[in-house]
């Protein structure tokens, strides 16, 4: 089994906060239009395994090289959002607005945070249809 095979195995956590409806290419193409970015594909292929969510305790924690406020070498990865609009939950699809209100730099794709915190993918130095580095 690969790595990244091994990650997408077990990546998901338990609880039902932030799920999205399951992932379909006509979602994911509507996102895509709407964020004005092509998502990597082994981004989607976690969301379809489920579509947002609580993250596994083995990999709530994304590494950083330098100290952060949260820890000496990592920020907190609890959940992800997924695509959509169910219920009200969070949702890639919110990265616009919530880069605007937070006065981020922009093209970001918001995984997770809070406002205080967040992991995202940058397209600013590939563009928006090349592969994103983590932010």
């Amino acid at each position: 089994m690969t790595r990244f095979d091994e990650v997408k195995a077990t990546f998901w956590g338990e609880g039902l906060y932030g799920v999205q409806p399951p992932l379909t290419d006509a979602v994911v193409q509507d996102a895509e239009r709407q964020l004005g970015v092509r998502l990597p594909a082994s981004l989607l292929e976690i969301l379809r395994v489920r579509n947002g969510g609580p993250v596994a305790e083995v990999w709530n924690a994304f590494p950083t090289d330098v100290p952060t406020s949260w820890s000496e070498n990592h920020v907190p990865l609890d959940d992800m959002m997924g695509i959509g609009r169910h219920d009200g939950q969070p949702s890639l699809l919110d990265s616009g607005y919530l880069v605007e209100e937070w006065s981020l730099p922009s093209p970001l794709v918001l995984l997770s945070g809070d406002g205080h915190c967040w992991i995202a993918l940058d397209y600013r130095t590939c563009g928006e249809q090349g592969e994103p580095s983590v932010t």
